[in-house]
């Protein structure tokens, strides 16, 4: 639906060194969504950015999913900044690294009303010249990636909530046949690859979804290439619409698959206990009704950890919507989605715990900075202290907002005078510089 958070935050920094402390170890230990979803002929997959494949990100995102979606790479503005004048560079790394790790990839989106390019939005076109460029740009992008796109988000949000057409570039100049016009030209394009028109606040039966499945049964009856439905599945906790199931099986029954393309659920901040466990039975729920429905394909995260989420940027107030906390460590929405998909944890969700993650923000000849950040979900603390083990002889040299000893390889930093106390949901940030020599691996943390 819209862009994923596209600034790096220090987690993903970090995570951009490969040198991030994040999941317990019972978590790695799970058996990955990726092969869950498979033994039940399902996709299980996540949007993402290009430039974030690399640490922690790109070692889940290749690990528990078996399909990916770039978030913005292939949008038109994205491809196509200037007319005739393309950029390939984040789409392709994108699909490289799903062919590297046996992975399928959904494209998105080639028809959409929102991040065209300026070219095209301030250009004033005949109606024969827009359906000309349209047609230009799905042949070309489609093309350039034909045997390699599983499916396609051809067709974008063409629809009001009231059912009625959105009045766009598209709609406006071309007419409703638009939507016809652009699923023929991306099949003759690569043929094998699956047809999909995407659209939001469509998960239940209402007017809108109503729209969408008298389209969708029109275009089968006219011979038009169509071949599934996504429902994008952007969720507020508690709010899982309870025709779900039912909505899902009424399109199958079409003849057409059905795909959760987007998913997250979103709460208001801060995230507590009760919130992250509905949040929990939300995604469970999204993900039963997929697994339930022969023709459903699968379900897609829009972004999988919270750092990477779009949420905050654009409902103030609200976040914490994926199933991963923003140092990537999985929520109670994770293993919801394992017990979702028929299988078992060696860690059960943690119904109140605190914990630390340690990072390294910056590396050098024989220095580092590193951070260590306590956090809290379904507990609190008015005190804390982080012990870890060095394992290769690093030293600390200087620490903020800790009090730090050393005393050989082990380290206890103690929380300062004013930064003791962490609520429910929140979190504190304490750092230092050190020394190594030889190799710097990252040690597991405790608090004690």
């Amino acid at each position: 639906m819209r862009s994923l958070r596209t600034g790096l935050s220090l987690a993903a920094v970090a995570g951009s060194l490969a040198l991030l402390f994040t999941a317990p170890a019972a978590h790695a230990a799970d058996t990955p969504l990726r092969d869950l979803a498979a033994a039940k002929g399902k996709v299980i997959g996540t949007a993402v950015t290009g430039s974030k494949l690399t640490g922690t990100y790109g070692d889940l995102a290749g690990a528990q999913f078996n399909s990916l979606t770039p978030g913005n790479a292939m949008k038109w503005g994205s491809v196509e900044p200037s007319q005739g004048s393309f950029n390939w560079t984040e789409a392709d790394q994108i699909v490289a690294f799903a062919q590297a790790h046996d992975q399928q990839v959904r494209g998105h989106t080639l028809v959409w009303h929102n991040q065209n390019p300026s070219w095209l939005t301030n250009g004033s076109w005949t109606s024969a010249q827009l359906g000309s460029l349209l047609q230009n740009h799905i042949s070309t992008e489609v093309g350039r990636y034909k045997g390699r796109i599983t499916a396609w988000d051809v067709v974008n949000e063409p629809f009001n909530e009231d059912g009625t057409y959105r009045s766009d570039i598209w709609y406006d100049g071309l007419g409703a046949d638009y939507i016809a016009n652009a699923l023929t030209w991306a099949h003759t394009a690569d043929p094998a690859a699956k047809l999909y028109i995407n659209d939001y606040n469509v998960e239940g039966v209402n007017a809108k979804s109503t729209a969408l499945y008298n389209l969708v049964k029109d275009l089968k009856g006219r011979g038009v290439p169509i071949d599934g439905v996504g429902l994008q599945a952007h969720l507020i906790v508690g709010q899982v619409p309870a025709t779900l199931q039912q909505n899902i099986q009424r399109f199958t029954d079409l003849g057409v698959d059905v795909a959760i393309t987007e998913l997250d659920v979103r709460m208001a901040l801060p995230a507590d206990s009760a919130k992250l466990a509905q949040q929990a039975a939300d995604f469970k729920s999204v993900v039963a009704a997929c697994v339930a429905v022969t023709r459903c394909a699968g379900v897609t995260v829009w972004g999988f950890a919270d750092s990477d989420s779009w949420v905050p940027g654009t409902f103030p107030g609200y976040g914490a919507a994926t199933p991963y906390d923003d140092n990537y460590a999985p929520k109670p929405a994770y293993y919801a989605i394992v017990e979702a998909l028929g299988g078992t944890t060696t860690t059960p969700p943690p119904s109140g715990a605190c914990s630390a993650t340690y990072s390294v923000q910056s590396q050098w000849n024989t220095g580092f900075t590193g951070q260590v950040t306590v956090s809290c979900s379904g507990a609190s603390l008015s005190s804390w202290k982080a012990n870890w083990t060095f394992g290769a002889g690093q030293r600390i040299t200087q620490a903020w907002n800790a009090t730090c000893t050393q005393s050989g390889s082990s380290v206890s930093c103690a929380n300062a005078s004013y930064n003791g106390s962490v609520p429910d949901g929140g979190s504190v940030t304490f750092g230092f510089n050190g020394s190594w020599s030889g190799s710097n691996p990252v040690p597991a943390v405790t608090l004690g």
